[in-house]
């Protein structure tokens, strides 16, 4: 089954594509929610420091791992939120308060300067136009879209369809009043930075880029179609994603989202997930063997399901224990 289905498969009507932009790389956002910000090669302004509303009960997922020296919180995050979105926990602020450094996916989504020449490399192909790969009707489709969230006219026509399906998979979740400047980890970073609190990455723009430009162009394509299929009603599915993650209900998530990505395809499964999550707990372990507290915020994909990072930590030997 192509990546595009299994992105969409869950609901009859749709919202898979964004599920899996909100929950797979933290880059999709900013990339898809900013895309005149991209074409003008001007950076995204930094989340400012400021508070999240509280979440009712426990809110949202967090686990510890602990040796004699070292402190590792791991949090599950979204990448994409509305402002209004309660997740705010004193068990997070007491975590991250007592922290020597914050590790993300990435360091920099909300640099869309640093973006733009990978973006020309891998995200646009003049010589590969998606009019000689679409129908007539589908590029009628396509352009419409574009033209909804502001890009200009016939700028779509040269984008790799992977590109062109990652912005216009989350348009619809900006009417619905989603914002990544609203998500977990500008909000943190915003955070971190008026703290005085050391930055740190998993992962590099270009490394999250070519997760999904290596598609092969089919896939890419398939991609694309469910997008422009899904449009209007994207924001559905997210919403119910949403509300399992702001409630910790971690095996929701994994049903929702894990199960049906290993399910559908295993290769799409081991690029988003699998292979990640072992790259990140083999930097946890040598985060371990140091010393002092360190808060992790990944997507919540990451600590969901038998391939998550805390699944791959305790085949080591590594407990990481939910924080109640």
């Amino acid at each position: 089954m192509t990546f595009a289905r299994r992105l969409s498969r869950a609901a009859a009507s749709a919202g898979r594509t964004a599920l899996g932009t909100v929950l797979g790389l933290t880059l999709a956002g900013a990339i898809a929610f900013q895309p005149n910000a991209t074409w003008a090669q001007t950076a995204a302004p930094a989340a400012a420091a400021r508070e999240v509303p509280r979440a009712e009960g426990a809110g949202p997922a967090l686990w510890v791992v602990r040796d004699a020296d070292s402190t590792i919180y791991l949090f599950g995050t979204v990448h994409v939120l509305r402002p209004t979105t309660a997740w705010g926990t004193d068990a997070v602020d007491r975590a991250f308060d007592s922290a020597d450094e914050v590790w993300f996916e990435i360091s920099n989504p909300d640099d869309a300067a640093a973006m733009m020449p990978l973006i020309q490399q891998y995200g646009i192909s003049p010589q590969r136009p998606l009019s000689s790969l679409l129908t007539a009707e589908e590029m009628a489709e396509l352009n419409a879209a574009a033209t909804g969230i502001g890009m200009p006219a016939g700028q779509v026509d040269m984008l790799r369809p992977w590109f062109a399906a990652l912005t216009l998979s989350v348009a619809p979740l900006v009417k619905a009043g989603y914002d990544p400047q609203s998500g977990v980890e500008l909000v943190l970073k915003g955070r971190a930075q008026a703290a005085g609190k050391p930055i740190k990455a998993f992962e590099t723009i270009d490394s999250q880029i070519r997760i999904l430009a290596e598609l092969p162009e089919q896939e890419q394509l398939a991609f694309l179609r469910s997008t422009l299929e899904d449009y209007e009603n994207a924001h559905v599915m997210v919403d119910a994603m949403v509300s399992d993650w702001s409630r910790g209900d971690v095996e929701a998530l994994d049903r929702l989202i894990v199960q049906e990505m290993k399910q559908d395809s295993q290769v799409v499964y081991d690029a988003m997930l699998t292979n990640r999550n072992t790259n990140w707990a083999n930097q946890i372990q040598q985060i371990l063997a140091g010393s002092g507290t360190a808060f992790i915020a990944v997507g919540a994909a990451h600590l969901a399901g038998d391939d998550s990072v805390q699944s791959i930590l305790a085949q080591r030997g590594v407990t990481a224990e939910r924080v109640e």
